[in-house]
């Protein structure tokens, strides 16, 4: 074993002793084991429980300085390692390059396979695809915000918008919110909502789903909710969108077509994963914005804590 390779496997031995109390006291099934803690193997590895154990492995794209061949052969070194010390089958670990997303393409379909896995967060039950698309259908670093919001969410109207597979409306649901609307411009997406709502029994009318451009939806809408998630993405651009979207850019326009749905009393948690994102406090004079980040990052994303921001706003 070559001395990169070992320090590998002692990383993934090291990261799992670490973090394997903690796991167990929160209930953990799904969490992030590896994240390019040694700069020779550039993976983000994260691991999946349910009926059986899944791991699934994003290799960030080299530098073109690097050979292709060489690359090639640590990937291959560093899945051994780790189905070894897992002690999983090959068929339950997923490989996959993650370059620069721009736009919708982190959404677009790799493959058709269809096989989706069910998997625990917080006492739920949730659909997770490693094949089709280059995420799952559940962002792990939020799992500390959509454990928020379940808190938040007894008694309370619940509006998830940008939903993506509607996690975070189950966990509303799981809360005891007396009603959840789900609204993403993805029919793929929506639907998946469904299923997950549904894999936990939540099959009443007062749970809603709307297929809309969200940024166009809210300025049409006189709805009132207490509780409001919106993660949009940094960027994005559609045929079914009249403009590109871009949350620097454009998140004061939308912060405020949002607040507008909000009771008096309401809650909005807004989040976003642009790592150099600067919110701009001046242009919301009548709201109180809590920087959350922090409290809502989870353990096993310490090292990245840049991964996603998040605030609670409130009118004032």
């Amino acid at each position: 074993m070559s001395n990169s390779i070992e320090m590998f496997s002692n990383r993934l031995k090291k990261n799992s002793k670490h973090l394997s109390r903690w796991l167990r006291k929160e209930n953990i099934h799904c969490y992030r084991l590896y994240d390019a803690d040694i700069p020779e193997y550039a993976l983000a590895i994260d691991v999946y429980e349910g009926k059986q154990k899944w791991v699934h492995v994003q290799e960030y794209q080299a530098p073109k300085t690097i050979d292709p061949e060489k690359a090639s052969h640590r990937l291959h070194e560093a899945t051994e390692t780790l189905i070894d010390l897992l002690n999983i089958a090959p068929k339950q670990c997923f490989i996959k390059t993650r370059r620069q997303q721009k736009g919708k393409s982190q959404y677009e379909k790799l493959g058709d396979q269809q096989f989706f896995h069910e998997v625990i967060e917080n006492e739920n039950r949730l659909w997770v695809n490693f094949e089709d698309y280059l995420d799952t259908g559940l962002f792990l670093d939020h799992r500390t915000t959509r454990c928020l919001l379940s808190t938040m969410s007894q008694g309370k109207r619940f509006l998830n918008l940008f939903a993506y597979t509607g996690s975070a409306t189950v966990h509303a649901a799981s809360g005891g919110a007396l009603s959840t609307t789900t609204v993403d411009m993805s029919k793929t997406y929506l639907d998946w909502a469904k299923r997950n709502m549904s894999l936990n029994q939540f099959n009443s009318p007062a749970h809603q789903y709307i297929q809309a451009n969200c940024i166009e939806w809210l300025e049409n809408q006189s709805s009132q909710y207490d509780l409001i998630f919106l993660d949009p993405p940094s960027f994005s651009t559609s045929k079914r969108m009249k403009s590109t979207f871009d949350v620097q850019r454009d998140h004061v326009g939308l912060i405020k077509n949002t607040v507008k749905l909000l009771d008096n009393n309401g809650v909005l948690i807004f989040s976003n994963n642009l790592r150099h994102f600067k919110m701009d406090h001046q242009a919301f004079h009548n709201l109180k914005i809590d920087d959350i980040s922090k409290q809502t990052l989870p353990k096993d994303f310490e090292r990245n804590p840049r991964i996603h921001n998040c605030w609670r706003i409130r009118p004032i």
